[in-house]
């Protein structure tokens, strides 16, 4: 996973919104890639840093509570950030419930737009290192022979060395090496830690 420099989407129909927050932006470090429309912003790809949306909750294709449907079935490790010129709290209300970091109604500070972002990039840089760790868990996961899986599966569940044995039709000799085999693919420091891996990767439920 790349640390580089972190990607703040602005997406407002006001060219003026959208070129004093691309350089609000970009004084404060981040990339700005702004868009004028929510399709126009969802033609971009999916970018592999920290990242989060800048969203004008009235657009003039998609409006901002429907780009937030698609954006947090798509991309869930970019939070947002709403922005409207009035207020509405039915709106504001549905969009924070939805998982929005901030609702803001302009005209609004410097230092309370920039204070949401970094929230907000906080938050994505989380959900990156976790949807890292859990593709290298899976990987490891698939590294596992059939045999080794049906034993980790069974170990999980909390079967005994000798029942997994039983349910399997091997030793309780076999049993063990496929164990070990298993903990050392996985990098399992105990049982507890194969345990908590299982339920991450859905096994055993």
């Amino acid at each position: 996973m790349s640390y580089e420099t972190p990607v703040v989407f602005v997406v407002d129909d006001d060219i003026s919104v959208r070129e004093s927050l691309e350089l609000l932006i970009q004084s404060a470090g981040w990339l700005a890639k702004t868009c004028q429309s929510g399709q126009e912003f969802l033609a971009w790809s999916r970018p592999a840093v920290p990242n989060c949306l800048i969203l004008d909750v009235n657009l003039p294709d998609l409006n901002g509570l429907d780009v937030q449907k698609l954006v947090s079935v798509e991309r869930t490790e970019m939070p947002i950030i709403f922005v409207t010129g009035y207020g509405d709290v039915p709106m504001t209300v549905k969009a924070m419930k939805a998982g929005a970091v901030e609702f803001l109604t302009k005209p609004f500070s410097d230092e309370v737009l920039l204070a949401a972002v970094e929230q907000a990039l906080d938050r994505s840089k989380t959900a990156l290192a976790l949807e890292s760790e859990g593709m290298a868990l899976r990987e490891r996961h698939a590294s596992l022979s059939h045999r080794e899986q049906e034993v980790m599966a069974l170990v999980v569940s909390g079967l005994m060395n000798k029942q997994v044995g039983f349910e399997l039709g091997i030793s309780e000799i076999t049993v063990k090496a496929h164990r070990g085999q298993a903990m050392r693919k996985m990098q399992a420091r105990s049982l507890a830690d194969l345990v908590n891996m299982a339920a991450r990767l859905g096994i055993g439920r």
